[in-house]
């Protein structure tokens, strides 16, 4: 046995814990789970796959409950995940070999999140900081809880060959009632701690949730303003998020201004596809069309198909406005079996 314990918090998990648990059993982990007030059968499937069962009387402090959970546990390495997050891939001898060189860090998970994009299902994928050592770091912050040193320092981090797919669904009734709490306690935090990028790109993703676009745009650009540091993969997809809003909205002159941005971000297919698409909704062709080429270059992404279909779709979509059908049939025919390529390659 590794010596690593999984520690999970829940509350009314029944839906996804047991395939969560399923999952975890091969690897042999101890596993410890805190029920913060379940009234389904959370508690007596836990109970199947771990005898670390225990309550937590909820506070509206999420790290408030990770950290009691890290404190049940019997070692030191800490692995927080949540119910709704499946193993899909681990290496158990590298993540061994991790352990002893990174007392101090925290290491970071693989997370596959499906999401719908124009009516096509795609997959986001992103690096988030989960494996820690007690000893040196905990947990901070009420919401949107983050590692972070027992000093209050941000630690460093490194890859784990551990990859979790994040089921994540919720009713858009329950999307926005968990919005609506998460909205008071950001809020809270924000009064807590004054100007805090991480917290303005939460309050964004959590107006997102809640449909206000515009809300979301005024939060992500005062984290954007903040001294950050552009490696941080929130600052990122706060970047990137503030965009597409900006887009959402039509507000494609103010979107320009990310060029401001391009150095930071221009090693990432992401970035580099969203300056295509707001170089393409001012009709700057033939910018829209040097970004998308280069974003197919780029190994580094996110987002599934901003460097392969999706980019070839927008690129054949811009040669057909332009008029050369040739070169629009042969970019939608590299787009593979994406369903709007298909469609227009028939209509052609």
């Amino acid at each position: 046995m590794l010596p690593i314990t999984v520690c999970m918090i829940a509350k009314n998990e029944d839906i996804h814990i047991e395939e969560c648990l399923k999952r975890l059993r091969p690897c042999k982990f101890e596993i410890v789970v805190v029920d913060t007030g379940s009234v389904d059968r959370t508690v007596e499937i836990a109970k199947k796959y771990t005898d670390k069962v225990f309550h937590f009387d909820w506070c509206n402090d999420f790290s408030a409950a990770r950290n009691f959970s890290a404190s049940q546990a019997s070692n030191d390495w800490i692995l927080n995940i949540d119910c709704d997050e499946y193993l899909e891939n681990i290496n158990l001898a590298d993540l061994e070999d991790t352990l002893s060189n990174n007392l101090t860090s925290v290491g970071m998970i693989i997370r596959n999140n499906p999401y719908i994009i124009q009516g096509v299902r795609s997959v986001m994928t992103e690096r988030i900081g989960r494996l820690f050592n007690r000893r040196y770091c905990h947990y901070e912050g009420m919401i949107h809880e983050q590692v972070t040193t027992l000093d209050g320092k941000e630690p460093a981090s490194f890859p784990l060959p551990l990859t979790f797919y994040h089921e994540g669904y919720v009713s858009e009734s329950d999307k926005r009632m968990r919005a609506t709490r998460n909205l008071e306690m950001l809020l809270r935090d924000l009064e807590s701690k004054g100007p805090n990028s991480y917290i303005y790109f939460q309050l964004g993703q959590n107006y997102i949730s809640l449909n206000d676009l515009e809300k979301a745009v005024y939060y992500y650009k005062l984290g954007i303003d903040l001294d950050t540091d552009s490696n941080s993969f929130f600052v990122q997809s706060m970047t990137e998020s503030y965009g597409y809003c900006l887009i959402e909205l039509a507000k494609y002159d103010l979107a320009l201004s990310l060029e401001e941005k391009y150095d930071l971000f221009s090693n990432h297919a992401d970035f580099v596809y969203l300056m295509g698409m707001i170089y393409m909704k001012k009709k700057m062709w033939e910018k829209a069309l040097n970004e998308f080429q280069k974003a197919t270059t780029l190994s580094s992404y996110s987002r599934k198909g901003v460097n392969s279909y999706r980019a070839y779709y927008n690129i054949g979509s811009i040669y057909e406005i332009l008029g050369d059908i040739e070169k629009a049939r042969e970019y939608y025919q590299k787009c593979g079996d994406h369903n709007n390529a298909a469609r227009r390659l028939e209509e052609l």
